[in-house]
């Protein structure tokens, strides 16, 4: 019994082959090879390549893995933050009560 493959959404893939570019470019700035890039990630050279060439299938460790051997895994930090997330910012306060009522005093002596 085969699985049914969903295409990732255009954005998706885009994004992906971005960041492959992006990795690419940040190695070659550090005179770095594939083969060195790997072993310093603990990824094989092949993961390496893929994730180069945008691949989608990378597992998160090994991109996470790669951007670290990189110094580059402060940048991953930023990705979904609550902090800066404006749009769910405004749903949670669209969701709050108008007025929030107190609990009545404790006045059992």
């Amino acid at each position: 019994m085969s699985e049914l493959s969903i295409p990732l959404p255009f954005e998706v893939t885009k994004v992906a082959r971005e960041l492959g570019m992006n990795v690419r470019v940040a190695r070659k700035r550090r005179r770095m090879l594939q083969g060195e890039l790997a072993q310093k990630a603990g990824v094989g050279e092949k993961t390496i390549r893929r994730l180069e060439k945008g691949d989608d299938g990378v597992s998160m460790g090994n991109v996470l893995s790669v951007l670290w051997a990189l110094g580059l895994l402060p940048t991953a930090r930023a990705l979904a933050n609550p902090e800066t997330d404006e749009h769910g910012k405004t749903l949670e306060l669209a969701r709050l009560p108008e007025r929030v009522r107190g609990s009545a005093p404790d006045n059992d002596f």
